[in-house]
């Protein structure tokens, strides 16, 4: 797909409702809320906010990451859609709404068409966003 291919170059593409112009990521097709196809292309931001997270403690057979780690749905700029990924480089505890985050990506020559391409998130540094910009995504 487009979107795979896409973050295999390093950028992330979602696609816009020509209803009510939501931008979906990962593209779904069509929009939830109108049932309208979505084809216009769309590139957002690698950078978002926090806007729900799980902190995983229980150990689970095949487990590659040290618990306890987090587990986050992200708000990526530009997008309407939360994005489900890991949240690192920051103590478990320290992770909260709000967090402004951004991509930390694999090396141009080991990503592939998969979203283990951007290995994880990481705090951004910027102030947190203010609960009203992103409430509506809880």
């Amino acid at each position: 797909s487009r979107f795979l291919r896409s973050i295999a170059e390093g950028r992330i593409v979602g696609q816009r409702c020509p209803g009510c112009g939501k931008v979906y990521v990962p593209p779904r097709g069509a929009c939830a809320a109108c049932g309208l196809p979505t084809e216009e292309e769309v590139e957002v931001a690698d950078r978002g906010t926090v806007t729900t997270f799980c902190i995983v403690n229980v150990p689970f057979y095949g487990q590659k990451l040290k618990i306890p780690y987090v587990s986050a749905t992200i708000l990526l700029d530009g997008a309407d859609i939360g994005l489900m990924h890991l949240i690192q480089e920051c103590d478990a505890h320290e992770v909260h709404m709000g967090m402004r985050v951004e991509a930390v990506w694999a090396g141009p020559g080991e990503r592939g068409p998969t979203l283990e391409s951007i290995r994880y998130f990481r705090p951004s540094g910027e102030p947190d966003a203010p609960f009203e910009s992103y409430r509506e995504y809880v």
